[in-house]
């Protein structure tokens, strides 16, 4: 028999009093008795809020997503919107995507607002993340919800809080308000709806943020978008409300649907993971593409925020294409529409993260355009647009295949990237080249450089504190050198320090602490760990480069440096 924390103990005890229904107790009881691990990993901790809002797996339990874990977010939430905009009606909206639940919960999420006299607007179906961003501003709205776990398995669900500008939540507000949740007992949640506060919203949201897709991401010519071919699949999950038809509206006439995987699932039936970084979830589009010879196929996660993009390689061959890779076209492709336009006059910036490559900068500067970096997610992005009032947002994205085209959505949006990742396929083919040869022109201009992503997994109790080991042991034994090459600098982002160890010189690191350690070698390598914020997993990203003097070099380049990472990774133990 598994022993269970006396602190544990007193968590299961709270949640077995009639504050929570019978069905919930029952759940619990028999968990006890029959399923004991299971119970410890519900109630070990609360869910807290990381780099992508709060996700977790549904059942019951502190941490897990349930009505209460998500009514006490709420009714925290809610009084620190009172807090915030007293003697004012404050107004949230709601969206939610294809999970299991996703629906129930977000009635019960709007339930607890309207039961705190707020006013909310709830989408009547499932829509996009990138759409909820807009309807914030949109509607002017003081908060608003997503319901969606992202590409996480079927079990999963979350909860996305964001703010007046649209972005998500940042210091120093995301602390108060998990610090109001914190302080609240369950029996302070209000569920009883106030249904005259409850406002159910759709096709006209739905048509001003498609206008507003099209206006950002459209900029060829009709003659040029009807000699693409584009195979599009939603993955069973929301961006088939949105995406076929703003790619319609902007004139594409040649788009061919998945059809398998078109219908919203939340058990995501065809694919092993929901995630377009994985190339067997476009596995069912690039079948498709191949019998209509398709120039471009780009798949979507759940809540289409993440795009997949593959295209046509110097050989006719289809390739999926990094997240690294997606930006840097993409953020070319605005930088060139923009300066064609005599917009480029020294007042613009580029957004990334510090796991992303550092090509994007490189890339940035050599249109004089500012460069800005963050921490790892797109709330850091958006934060940059509402610091920077004064300079003009072109694009940014990061490594984790998300972008964002201006300042309308301040979240990632694959709506609008794959609009825009069509218009670059189709001018590119007008001009007899490919979006795949853009790409390797930038390497000739700027240098190669390669990325690689290891994510190891640890789940439950256990794999979190090993987790938290292999941090403190970098930190307290950073490595001297790695594959040979010296390490020249390290940025540590929980002690705000980075110290170059040819000065032997330390300065302050000013953007806000983040458990994550990056290594720079003498050989112009760049190492970075990081503990994911969303997943119980530990991240390692590698970016590798040389100088490339022409396209036909790519190819033993690549390979090159392909060789450089497997000896890393080798030599870091990570293979």
């Amino acid at each position: 028999m598994i022993h269970i924390e006396p602190k544990i103990l007193d968590r299961i005890n709270t949640w077995l009093t009639p504050t929570f229904d019978q069905d919930t107790r029952d759940k619990i009881k028999d968990s006890i008795a029959f399923q004991p691990e299971e119970i410890q990993d519900a109630f070990y901790k609360d869910l807290e809020f990381g780099t992508g809002g709060m996700r977790g797996i549904m059942g019951v339990g502190t941490n897990r997503i349930n009505k209460y874990t998500l009514g006490r977010n709420t009714q925290g939430l809610s009084n620190y919107l009172h807090e915030q905009f007293p003697n004012e009606q404050v107004k949230v909206v709601i969206a939610y995507d294809c999970r299991h639940n996703s629906k129930s919960l977000a009635k019960i999420v709007a339930d607890v607002f309207s039961a705190n006299d707020i006013k909310v607007y709830l989408f009547e179906d499932l829509r996009t993340t990138p759409e909820l961003s807009f309807s914030v501003r949109h509607l002017e709205c003081h908060c608003g919800i997503v319901l969606t776990a992202s590409h996480n398995p079927p079990e999963y669900n979350g909860y996305k809080v964001y703010w007046q500008d649209g972005g998500q939540l940042v210091p120093p507000q995301d602390a108060e308000i998990v610090s109001k949740i914190n302080g609240l007992d369950y029996s302070e949640i209000k569920f009883e709806a106030n249904d005259n506060l409850i406002q159910y919203i759709g096709k006209e949201v739905d048509n001003a943020f498609i206008n507003a897709s099209v206006k950002n991401g459209n900029f060829t010519s009709q003659q040029t978008k009807d000699n693409l071919t584009v195979v599009f699949t939603s993955l069973h999950g929301t961006s088939i409300t949105t995406v076929p038809i703003t790619l319609k509206r902007a004139g594409y006439t040649n788009v061919h649907l998945v059809k398998e995987q078109e219908t919203p699932n939340g058990d995501f039936p065809t694919v092993k993971s929901p995630n377009p970084e994985e190339p067997e979830a476009l596995q069912m589009a690039m079948e498709l593409a191949e019998q209509v010879n398709a120039d471009i196929v780009i798949g979507t996660d759940p809540d289409c925020d993440r795009l997949g993009v593959a295209v046509r390689d110097l050989d006719n061959n289809l390739v999926l294409l990094n997240g690294n890779q997606t930006m840097l076209v993409m953020t070319d492709f605005l930088l060139q529409q923009w300066k064609k336009k005599g917009k480029l006059d020294g007042n613009e910036f580029i957004g990334s993260t510090i796991v992303s490559t550092p090509m994007v900068e490189v890339l940035s500067k050599s249109y004089g355009v500012d460069y800005k970096e963050g921490l790892t997610g797109f709330k850091w992005i958006a934060k940059m647009i509402k610091d920077f009032p004064e300079l003009d947002f072109v694009g940014g994205g990061e490594e984790s295949f998300g972008y964002m085209v201006g300042d309308f959505v301040r979240d990632k949006d694959a709506v609008t990237s794959t609009l825009l990742a069509c218009e670059i396929a189709a001018q590119a083919k007008a001009d007899s080249s490919s979006f795949y040869e853009a790409l390797l022109q930038l390497y000739v201009s700027h240098g190669l450089y390669k990325e690689f992503l290891v994510s190891i997994t640890k789940k439950g109790m256990e794999g979190a504190q090993e987790i938290k080991q292999m941090m403190i042991d970098a930190r307290e034994n950073p490595l001297k050198e790695i594959n040979g090459s010296p390490v020249t600098r390290i940025e540590d982002y929980q002690l705000s320090k980075t110290k170059n160890f040819l000065t032997g010189q330390e300065e302050e690191i000013t953007i806000p602490k983040s458990n994550v350690i990056i290594y720079y070698t003498e050989d112009g390598s760049k190492i970075a760990l990081r503990p994911s914020g969303t997943e119980p997993k530990i991240k390692f990203y590698l970016s590798v480069n040389s100088p490339l003097k022409s396209i036909e070099e790519f190819a033993e380049a690549n390979t090159q440096l392909q060789r450089k990472i497997d000896a890393i990774l080798k030599d870091m133990h990570l293979n």
